[in-house]
């Protein structure tokens, strides 16, 4: 099977993003069925923020964040791999085991179809329904300018 580090990408976002109830109540049915190998257990650590003033100025250290991250290896010998914001373990282990899955002709498909597009649509709805609430407290300033009569 031939996957585009562009597709791979976008899986694994949606994945670490995904909220973690729904990412696991999507997965539990086809996840249970398959076995991995632990490569690096989930572990909680801290990761660097860097950011840049407009998106254009010079790069600052903005903080630290916590991160919980991942490897697997699946029964068809792929490695899946996952970084989670946050401290929580049962994501990042469920997200790293569905990207060694989503690697393999078998289960591609199927978990495109029933887990990614899921939460894709999801994140959507959430990110319009923020839109919403966001442009109805929008405020438009005038100037007045004050004539002489």
């Amino acid at each position: 099977m031939n996957i585009s580090t562009e597709q791979r990408q976008r899986w694994i976002s949606v994945l670490a993003k995904a909220p973690t109830e729904v990412l696991l109540k999507l997965s539990d049915s086809v996840v249970s069925d398959m076995q991995f190998e632990l490569i690096r257990e989930p572990e909680i650590g801290l990761t660097q923020v860097r950011a840049r003033m407009g998106g254009k100025g010079d790069a600052f250290n903005m903080g630290d964040m916590t991160v919980t991250r991942c490897v697997v290896r699946s029964q068809g010998d792929s490695l899946g791999f996952s970084y989670v914001a946050g401290r929580n373990k049962a994501h990042a282990l469920r997200a790293a085991q569905l990207d060694a899955m989503l690697q393999l002709s078998d289960f591609h498909q199927h978990l495109t179809d029933n887990v990614i597009e899921p939460l894709k649509q999801q994140a959507s709805e959430s990110q319009q329904v923020k839109q919403q609430a966001t442009a109805a407290t929008k405020v438009d300033f005038f100037t007045l300018v004050r004539g002489e009569d």
